[in-house]
């Protein structure tokens, strides 16, 4: 097992959980199957988190575009996530999980949204590890919809130009609330962060690995957090600078 310095592990990490479909087609199985394997590793990624320490803890389970996915999968995995949700509601309450959403939940079938709203109403009181699953997001539907609410604010009078600022901007998104991600981790090889949270991304550290969501181990996990604690994080200043400062 790598071994983390406690003190140096990211407040806030989000992760892209991608290749499930690419598991279960490698083994000649449904794509579903994989994303019920994923499940199980969602499952170890939360424990594990919280396990450490960490704060925040923000997955990417179904994105804007994913609507456009054969009806059949999209059902599936709108059953997926209600009985992930049932599940999990007993360990997040016994392990002091907040439970918190991102994203255009207007999209989602109302029996989804009723059993979201039961995990958020039950945790809500929760001052632990805050989990959020993003459903139904895309960071440039959130960025317009952000622009969008300030732009009837301004025209209506209740906003100037001169404040909307980057903190006014911030508050308006769906991540109100949650630092910005220090650490992003995407699975399955692609390397890029495919519409996920592109404003609160700007200066966040990267890691891709080649490894598929439901075969990312513990050892895994930690690997990819001892590789963010090898970094340096300037922040635009020069290297310098920062050891002037400590």
């Amino acid at each position: 097992m790598t071994t983390l310095d406690p003190t140096r592990l990211p407040r806030h990490l989000a992760i892209i959980m991608d290749g499930n479909g690419r598991w279960a087609e490698q083994r000649l199985l449904k794509r579903i199957i994989g994303h019920h394997r994923g499940a199980e590793t969602v499952q170890m990624v939360v424990e594990e988190s919280n396990n450490l320490g960490i704060g925040y803890l923000t997955l990417f389970a179904f994105s804007s575009e994913n609507w456009s996915r054969p009806k059949s999968e999209v059902q599936a995995l709108m059953t997926l996530l209600k009985k992930y949700v049932r599940n999990e509601l007993r360990r997040m309450l016994k392990n002091n999980i907040r439970f918190n959403i991102i994203g255009n939940r207007c999209d989602l079938p109302e029996e989804v949204n009723q059993i979201l709203d039961d995990a958020l109403q039950q945790t809500a009181a929760n001052t632990g590890m805050v989990l959020t699953l993003a459903l139904s997001y895309g960071g440039r539907q959130e960025i317009v919809r952000t622009a969008a609410g300030i732009a009837r604010q301004v025209a209506n009078g209740s906003l100037t130009p001169e404040q909307v600022t980057e903190e006014l901007f911030a508050s308006r998104l769906d991540t109100n609330g949650l630092p910005d991600p220090d650490l992003l981790i995407r699975t399955s090889g692609e390397m890029r962060i495919s519409n996920f949270l592109l404003w609160q991304l700007a200066y966040t550290e990267l890691y891709f690995t080649e490894i598929n969501w439901p075969d990312l181990t513990v050892n895994a996990l930690h690997g990819a957090l001892a590789d963010y604690q090898s970094r340096e994080r300037r922040f635009g200043k020069t290297s310098a600078q920062l050891s002037q400062r400590s």
